[in-house]
């Protein structure tokens, strides 16, 4: 009982570090861009097995994705083959090859100083972008006939968020 108890308590510890930020996320930004990753490939990196295993990376994607859905928001998902971490954010030229343990790297093109994940996250803000402006959804014609959920006749159980939302990224 007593174990069986504490395995509880582990699993809803991790509910609950899952659905906080997603929570927040979702009030906060309307667009989220993530990055699809190799979940499968990442434990065999020995020393970061554990961490990765607890982590729960799909766990986190799929709160996410049902929470902006529900605000009316949109996720946008970057293929894993994305070159996010070796695309130049400055000057858009794909670097041949930098290894996972190089945190700052220059372009032999533009000359900038990138560091890794900075460099990555504003390469997925800019994949957000792209990816919402090709989106079928236009703000103008929200406005024009109302918002949706609005109205005696609401078909969705919940009313999504207003189209006046702060649109930025999240990068994870």
């Amino acid at each position: 009982m007593r174990l069986s108890g504490r395995h509880a308590r582990i699993a809803n510890i991790r509910k609950e570090v899952l659905h906080k930020p997603t929570s927040e996320s979702t009030r906060r930004i309307h667009t989220a861009c993530i990055e699809d990753l190799n979940v499968r490939g990442m434990p065999k990196n020995h020393g970061l097995a554990r961490s990765i295993a607890d982590m729960s990376f799909f766990e986190f994607r799929r709160p996410l994705e049902y929470k902006t859905e529900r605000r009316g928001g949109m996720v946008v998902v970057a293929d894993r083959r994305f070159p996010s971490r070796k695309t130049c954010s400055s000057c858009a030229t794909i670097q041949d090859e930098i290894s996972p343990a190089v945190r700052e790297w220059t372009c032999a093109d533009c000359g900038t100083t990138h560091d890794r994940d900075g460099n990555a996250a504003r390469n997925l803000l800019a994949y957000g972008w792209a990816a919402l402006s090709r989106s079928t959804a236009s703000c103008a014609e929200c406005e024009a006939r109302g918002e949706e959920g609005s109205g005696p006749t609401r078909k969705r159980p919940v009313k999504p968020a207003s189209m006046k939302q702060e649109v930025g990224f999240v990068s994870v």
